[in-house]
């Protein structure tokens, strides 16, 4: 037998020398590797570090059990080899020298087979890299060594499953920002260019992102320092295929390097190689989607679903050569070979869905659950790859790559059509999720109609479905939907005919943004070009806006638009009638949707400006409809517009029950806009409670205070939403004298110095946890939260006592894990565990762990948190 290359995991720190994070991920390695499962497979893309997590998981695990660990790299076999090369790969790298004659899998055996003094099977750890290009041999191997050495545990790398019956799998994500950032700071330092002071730290922030948190690819980039400044780095980075110079950078270091991994392209060009040509088809034709992105959990604080990516059905209708009559856009060849030319290979509408799965296998598409669906989404590097590949073969595949985005913008021009048209009813939720998920690639639609001739009209009727849909007040912020409507706007104006009505549809929607963006004079503007595109004649039109009681036979569109003007910029109680006509002239037109939006504005209207009459009228009426309608949305929405009007004529109390209820169905419906309005609703009504509790005399001082308190505190967590959002609440007529005026009240009742307190305790409530929400729901008090996170004075000096790693092994220790899962975890043994914890104990001079948490800073609470919810937790045997 040759001599061997003996590659055990200690020979190879080197993989770990500039490891970091993953700490998520070896917290589910090392249990693994405790409990004794057989397969365990560490799936990814090329580069993004499975390597380095494999050596650092079986590093730390080793320090703790004293367990044999081997090593082999499947890396150096060529694709497709058989079962035979897989053991003989093994064989050169575990075992040592060999005159015995007995044959390699015997030999494999015997080297894996470990007892103890009583005969009892030890374990040991085969670590099995680069699995991707020969799963066959490689899932033969592991399928026989298993079923014969019954002490060996295998962890295996590959950028796809092996395939075994009982293989555990482990995805590994990107890093997340904050390490991703590490990173590159660690490898600039390398090249002697380290990245120091806040702009440079947000320009390498946006090439990671650019580089979607990839550690190879970051690793790419960080070493280009040699030859670029940071900006310019970041400037290669465009994302688009023309110009994006990512795949042309010089190859990385030659000495120490897998020849895989010297490049971006390198990376991606070895699994390309592996795919079938229907597979390399359908991943060339899926860059006419927009580029995807993958997070790693510790970014994630909602727990929602990603909004990303592209449906099955999309795929489908895009990218497959036999269509339904139903994909295709007006002019498009019904020819099932139109994108394939005369070559010899096409997709079928069947066969994507399994050619997706085997995509997402090999590591070339991403896959995004919900609870519901999966969609699907490439990184932008391997976008940009397929797009060039798409180029590539586009001549020959009679301009494949144009009629792709042709089919492309036509789709999802249907599909916000269809969601515009139906939203009104229990399907309101699914529509709207589905058009968050979809919006980078409804931004892609009308991006390509802008560009391509003749066809802005498509771009404008996207943005018009988007803004009737009240997609921008759900997805925010305003400013991005306004800007997208505006150039479509002015691209239809090179059109000849000019789509008239589809442009003063889209500019009275725009009036209405920015109206509610707070900005009224651009809004006045807006309307004025709205008015004259409907009435040409300028002596009709002359003093148009004294005859609001009257119909001069504008557009329902533009008298919407109108009358929230009137609201919103003019305080005008007028804006009631023309809100009014405008619902009855959609109804007329059996328009529901926008019936519906009226009657809300009207309600609104009526609640700040009316008489109580017309108020309690108009919102009774509306809340009616929205009850009968099943759409939830249109449901809290109608409950907020009565609270106004209970709050503003008398009964306050009733209205802050409605402004719960509506709460509750603003929250999962995810409208960021809804869920800020009932916030200050309620505020206005408790400053209302105080003002009746008062007038009434003898008012409950202590009640009082808690409502006066609590508006502080709304007022203080709302201030970080507006600035995110885009709200300017002050620019927003009545609703701003509201919100004064609550505020006046609550300052007058707790003094200036409480007030402010109280505010500022507001302040430091989490909008992406939606706490104030939660306050508002009273469903949070910010008094347990702040009992939840004691950090004194002498605590916290206390806690700076302890060393860095001593304080990693507090956090552990006050979330409950032993000594011995401590030491598994950090790669330690079980006695400088206990050498720690004792240390802890002295320093904070306590007796028992259980008291550690009372040490615990506020600002990392959230660790412990999170540290129990990973404990390993005792198997139950019995």
């Amino acid at each position: 037998m040759p001599e061997p290359r003996r590659e055990l995991a200690h020979d190879r720190i080197w993989a770990a020398s500039d490891f970091v994070g993953r700490e998520d991920e070896l917290d589910k390695i090392v249990p693994m590797l405790v409990h004794s499962t057989r397969l365990i497979t560490l799936i990814g893309s090329g580069g993004i570090g499975k390597t380095r997590l494999a050596v650092q998981a079986v590093g730390r695990y080793q320090m703790a059990r004293h367990v044999s660990v081997h090593w082999v790299r499947l890396a150096r076999l060529s694709k497709g080899s058989d079962a035979s090369a897989v053991e003989e790969e093994i064989a050169q790298s575990v075992i040592g020298p060999d005159f015995s004659g007995r044959s390699v899998w015997e030999a494999l055996v015997h080297t894996f087979t470990e007892k103890d003094a009583v005969g009892r099977y030890r374990q040991s750890i085969l670590v099995m890299d680069n699995c991707e290009h020969v799963l066959t041999g490689a899932g033969a191997v592991i399928a026989r060594l298993s079923e014969a050495v019954p002490g060996l545990n295998i962890l295996a790398t590959s950028r796809e499953p092996i395939g075994w019956v009982d293989e555990q799998l482990l995805v590994v994500p990107p890093l997340s920002r904050r390490q991703a950032l590490t990173l590159f700071q660690q490898r600039s330092e390398l090249t002697g260019h380290p990245v120091t002071g806040a702009d440079q730290i947000a320009t390498a922030d946006l090439i990671c992102r650019h580089m979607h948190n990839h550690p190879l690819y970051i690793r790419l980039a960080a070493a280009r320092l040699v030859r670029q400044p940071l900006a310019a780095i970041l400037g290669d980075l465009s994302g688009d295929e023309t110009d994006d110079k990512r795949m042309r950078w010089s190859p990385g270091p030659s000495v120490g390097a897998d020849p895989r991994h010297r490049g971006v392209r390198d990376v991606i060009a070895w699994s390309y190689d592996l795919c079938t040509d229907k597979e390399r088809l359908l991943f060339e034709r899926m860059s006419v989607f927009a580029a995807g992105y993958d997070t790693n959990p510790e970014d994630d604080h909602s727990g929602a679903s990603l909004d990303v990516g592209a449906e099955l059905d999309a795929i489908e209708g895009v990218c497959a050569d036999d269509r339904r009559p139903g994909d295709r856009g007006p002019g498009e060849d019904d020819d099932p070979a139109s994108l394939s030319g005369d070559g010899p290979v096409s997709l079928a509408r069947e066969e994507i869905e399994d050619l997706l799965d085997r995509l997402v296998d090999r590591s070339l598409v991403t896959a995004h659950f919900t609870p519901t669906t999966v969609r699907y989404s490439l990184l932008e590097s391997l976008r940009i790859f397929a797009r060039q590949q798409l180029e590539r073969h586009s001549t020959a595949r009679a301009d494949e790559s144009a009629r792709l985005a042709e089919r492309h913008r036509h789709y999802y021009r249907h599909k916000v059509a269809h969601a515009a048209a139906n939203w009104l009813g229990p399907a309101e939720h699914d529509l709207l999720d589905w058009a968050r998920a979809a919006w980078d690639n409804i931004l892609t639609a009308i991006d390509t109609s802008i560009t391509t001739p003749g066809e802005a009209a498509v771009g404008l009727e996207i943005c018009s479905g988007l803004l009737t849909l009240r997609f921008p007040f759900m997805k925010g912020p305003l400013r991005e939907m306004r800007r997208w409507t505006m150039r479509s706007l002015q691209a239809t104006r090179e059109l000849d005919p000019q789509p008239a009505e589809l442009q003063i549809g889209a500019m009275a929607m725009i009036v209405q943004l920015t109206l509610c963006q707070g900005e009224p004079e651009d809004a006045r503007r807006m309307l004025e070009d709205c008015v004259t595109a409907c009435i040409p004649d300028a002596h009709s039109r002359r003093n148009w806006r004294s005859t609001a009681e009257t119909d001069i036979g504008l557009p329902a569109v533009v008298e919407f638009a109108w009358g929230i003007e009137l609201l919103l910029a003019h305080r005008d109680a007028r804006a009631i009638t023309v809100l009014t006509r405008a619902r009855e002239k959609w109804h007329r037109l059996d328009n529901y949707g926008a019936t519906t939006m009226a009657d809300l504005w009207a309600a609104l209207a009526a609640g700040v400006l009316g008489t109580a009459q017309q108020a309690h009228q108009i919102a009774r009426h509306h809340l009616d409809e929205a009850n009968a309608s099943g759409a939830l949305w249109v449901k809290s929405w109608a409950q907020l517009a009565w609270a106004l009007t209970l709050t503003r004529h008398g009964n306050p109390t009733a209205a802050l029950d409605f402004e719960r209820q509506a709460l509750t169905h603003l929250l999962p419906a995810r409208d960021p806009w809804g869920r800020f309005w009932a916030v200050q609703f309620r505020a206005w009504s408790l400053a209302q409670c105080i003002t009746d509790a008062i007038a009434a005399g003898n008012p409950d001082r202590d009640a009082l205070t808690a409502w006066a308190v609590e508006i502080a505190q709304l007022a203080g967590g709302t201030t970080r939403q507006q600035a995110k959002f885009g709200i300017r609440l002050e620019a927003l007529g009545p609703f701003a004298d509201e919100a004064d005026k609550a505020l006046a009240v609550a300052r007058r009742t707790l003094g200036p110095e409480a007030f402010t307190a109280a505010e500022t305790q507001g302040s430091r409530l989490r909008p992406e946890l939606d706490e104030v929400q939660q306050l508002a729901m009273g469903t949070l008090s910010i008094n347990t939260l702040a009992a939840s996170r004691p950090a004194g004075r002498a605590a916290s000096s206390s806690w700076n006592e302890l060393t860095t790693a001593e304080q990693e092994v507090a956090i552990l220790a006050a979330a409950r894990w032993t000594n011995a899962a401590m030491a598994a975890r950090r790669g330690n043994s079980v006695r400088t565990v206990d050498a720690q914890m004792t240390a802890i104990l002295q320093k904070l001079n306590i007796t028992s762990r259980e008291d550690i948490i009372g040490f615990v800073p506020e600002d990392i609470i959230d660790n412990v948190r999170a540290e129990t919810a990973r404990r390993p937790r005792r198997r139950n045997t019995h």
